[in-house]
């Protein structure tokens, strides 16, 4: 599922204010922080086109609509491109996760 559907609802800031937070916002670009622990899911939400860099290493399933699209492995430092995209993301590993998002505008 890539489509924005009622992003304001789905803003991660809202859905799951206790794992993100704005770093800095302008008129371009959006930084979010995102942090949590094992066995954590994420509400249902919405991230546009954006760069990921990962901070620490971790491995999490995200699940877009009824599909579980990935176990993702990933080791920091990293950075990745991600599509904009809607998706419900769990961490099923044994350590943190600790990630920036820059979001396009």
């Amino acid at each position: 599922m890539t489509g924005q559907g009622d992003a304001e609802d789905q803003d991660p800031t809202v859905t799951d204010p206790d794992l993100y937070r704005i770093v800095f916002e302008n008129a371009r670009v959006r930084v979010l922080e995102y942090c949590d622990t094992p066995g954590v899911k994420t509400g249902l939400h919405y991230h546009p086109d954006s760069v990921m860099v990962v901070l620490s290493t971790f491995r999490r399933r995200m699940t877009e609509g009824d599909t579980v699209v990935e176990v993702e492995r990933t080791r920091a430092p990293e950075a990745n491109w991600l599509p904009a995209r809607t998706h419900v993301g769990e961490n099923i590993g044994t350590t943190d996760t600790h990630i920036i998002f820059v979001e396009l505008k």
